[in-house]
């Protein structure tokens, strides 16, 4: 990896001073000539011709909203800044949920400014980082400059990208400090801007504008559910790719699974939209095994859980439990349909008007009936449901919000979320689980080590629900065909 040999400071005040030399670069210094050289003879490069984004309706009804619930209130949405990964690399940036939301915008430094007006409402503008300044050498000079990061809009295509009036960011921080009146902040991004208001904010009105900005996204609109349409599509897609090089797996390792997934993800999406869990064997049993360092073998079984992230940030979240030799044994197939049959239940209750908690409540009903069955726990149904004893097995709640996070309306109350009610246009997961850990005395041994979760992604409807990953098969015999099928 090539290092730039100069630094620039990123702050107008700062840019005045000469450029920083890097501690350990091999030029000792820019010349006069170079310096002059490389202020010209570039083409212009402005685009003329930029449509909206696709979204750009969406996002301003969005901030619409947001200004009617906090009138005469000045409103800053920081978009987050890069993270040092090591040394003088950084992590792959990706904006705050909250910013990509309300603005489309994906860039890092970025800041939504809602100013309110006299006349109530807000003014919208958004500040970003204009393009990489070529007089004073930044362009070429700064690590984070155009030749070595890629070019960034100009402000004038921002503005027409997503239809904001777009101004300097380098310029917002002296302003939020000198400006009055009540303002919101979203915490947690934006270190600098935060400091810039440190005597204007309080920590309970900055909560309750992450809270209002988190239970916003709990019914999706025509774009999200197409976002996460596209998304599932394709996960799926990358759930067939694996299964085509399962003995390449076994071959290596949990890796190649790995893998595998994220090229699906890196062609067709953004990435990821969390951390690949690809356990097999008894890595099933660990909620979230992402080290993926494991042996793949014939006879055991791969859970699968993985999401592809779309270049808007909206994510799948599926789990297969698939036999990696395309065949499930006796056990592994009583195990995996007590939970297919337990998926079933939960999925039959997301309907509108339910309680969000019924069908992770009809799912575990259906889960501790069989462990009662097999002897696993000492019954009656309704007084291990009481005791939660089930838990020993099934560990986990059976579902979340789905969107731009993958664990999505986080801050949402509670009250509006696990206390609330369904409604047309949520997505949630149905993802009930059944773990038998390799040390766990407690079952007999043809139990230990094997996990079991069948995950899809449920979009509340109208008329009851729709499943947007029903693409993948889900009941053990079609699982057996599907993948006989696509191994030839």
């Amino acid at each position: 990896m090539t290092v730039a040999d100069e630094l620039t400071p990123e702050t107008p005040e700062e840019s005045e001073e000469p450029i920083k030399k890097r501690k350990n670069g091999l030029y000792p210094g820019v010349s006069d000539e170079l310096e002059e050289s490389m202020k010209s003879g570039w083409a212009d490069t402005e685009l003329h011709d930029l449509e909206p984004i696709a979204q750009a309706a969406e996002t301003a009804a969005r901030r619409a909203a947001l200004s009617a619930r906090f009138p005469g209130e000045r409103l800053v949405i920081p978009s987050g800044n890069l993270k040092t990964r090591s040394n003088d690399t950084e992590y792959p940036f990706r904006a705050s949920v909250e910013y990509a939301y309300l603005t489309g915008n994906q860039t890092e430094d970025g800041v939504l400014v809602l100013e309110p007006t006299a006349s109530g409402g807000h003014t919208a503008t958004l500040y970003l980082l204009p393009r990489s300044d070529r007089e004073n050498g930044e362009f070429w000079l700064s690590g984070q400059g155009e030749l070595w990061v890629g070019r960034r809009h100009s402000l004038t295509e921002s503005e027409k990208l997503y239809g904001i009036p777009v101004s300097d960011v380098r310029e917002l921080a002296d302003a939020l400090r000198e400006g009055s009146g009540p303002v919101r902040v979203v915490r947690g991004y934006d270190a600098g801007i935060e400091a810039a208001l440190t005597d204007k904010v309080t920590a309970e009105r900055d909560e309750e504008l992450r809270v209002f900005l988190s239970e916003a996204r709990l019914v999706k609109d025509a774009f999200e559910i197409a976002e996460l349409q596209k998304a599932v599509d394709s996960t799926v897609r990358g759930f067939e790719d694996v299964v085509k090089v399962l003995d390449k797996a076994e071959a290596t390792s949990e890796r190649y699974i790995e893998g595998t997934f994220f090229l699906r993800a890196r062609v067709e999406g953004n990435d990821v939209g969390y951390g690949t869990i690809a356990a097999a064997g008894p890595h099933a049993c660990t909620l979230h095994w992402v080290r993926n360092d494991g042996a793949v073998r014939s006879g055991e079984l791969l859970l699968l859980d993985a999401g592809v992230e779309t270049h808007t940030y909206y994510t799948a979240d599926v789990t297969r439990t698939l036999p990696i030799n395309g065949r499930f044994s006796e056990i592994q197939k009583k195990i995996y349909d007590a939970v297919y049959d337990a998926q079933e239940a939960g999925i039959a209750a997301v309907q509108p008007g339910s309680k969000y908690r019924d069908f992770h409540d009809a799912a575990q009903r259906v889960l501790a009936a069989r462990l009662v069955e097999w002897g696993l726990v000492e019954g009656p149904v309704e007084r291990v449901l009481e005791l939660g004893l089930q838990r020993r097995w099934t560990l986990h709640g059976t579902g979340h919000m789905l969107g731009m996070d993958v664990h999505d309306c986080a801050a949402a109350r509670v009250e509006s979320y696990v206390d609330g009610v369904l409604e047309a246009g949520m997505v949630l997961t149905v993802e009930p689980g059944l773990y038998f850990q390799a040390d766990d005395l407690t079952v007999p041994e043809e139990y230990r080590g094997i996990g079991v979760r069948i995950e899809d992604d449920i979009l509340v409807t109208q008329e009851g629900n729709r499943n947007l990953s029903s693409g993948l098969p889900r009941q053990s015999d079609e699982v057996e065909a599907w993948m006989a099928r696509l191994k030839g």
